[in-house]
C-alpha cells in the first residue's frame, strides 16, 4: 500500500516523513521494547531507509545502541525525550514509533511479536473499560 504521513516529537521540533510501500506494523512486547516506551508494548511500523526522510532536528536526534543486541537501537529527542524513529543495526529497516505519527498512516496494526516476554501485569485493552476524558472518581 502506497501512503504517506508525516510525524514528530513532542516539542515539535524534529520531524519526519515516510512515503511509500510501507512494509508492516505491529506491537512489540520485548523487554527492551517495553524498557524503551515505558509501556506494555511498542506500536512500531517497519520502512525501508529510501521511504524515511527527516525534514527538520535532526541535530537534535540522540540514539542508543546497546553492544548485545542484534537488531535493536534507539533514538530519542535530546530537548524533549520523545521516541524516534531509529535504523536497525541490520540497516535493512527503519524503525517508526508509532505514537510518533502526526495523522493515520494508511495501515493497522497486523501483529504482535514476543509475546512471550509480555509484562507479567498486561491486561488487554478490550478488557478494561473505555472512558473518554479522565474518569472522576
Amino acid at each position: 500500500m502506497n501512503v504517506s504521513s508525516k510525524g514528530s516529537c513532542l516539542c515539535g521540533e524534529v520531524a519526519y516523513k515516510i512515503t511509500g510501500n510501507i512494509g508492516i506494523f505491529q506491537y512489540c512486547h520485548c523487554s527492551r521494547c517495553r524498557k524503551f516506551t515505558g509501556s506494555a508494548h511498542a506500536s512500531n511500523l517497519l520502512v525501508s531507509p529510501e521511504q524515511f526522510t527527516w525534514l527538520k532536528g535532526e541535530s537534535l536526534v540522540g540514539y542508543y545502541s546497546p553492544e548485545n543486541t542484534k537488531h535493536f537501537a534507539t533514538a530519542f529527542c535530546k530537548q524533549c525525550g520523545s521516541s524516534l524513529p531509529w535504523r536497525a543495526k541490520s540497516g535493512t529497516v527503519v524503525v517508526i514509533p508509532a505514537g510518533t505519527l502526526d495523522e493515520h498512516p494508511g495501515i493497522e496494526p497486523v501483529q504482535n511479536i514476543f509475546c512471550a516476554s509480555k509484562a507479567e501485569w498486561y491486561i488487554s485493552p478490550g478488557e478494561l473499560p473505555e472512558y473518554d476524558e479522565l474518569p472522576h472518581k
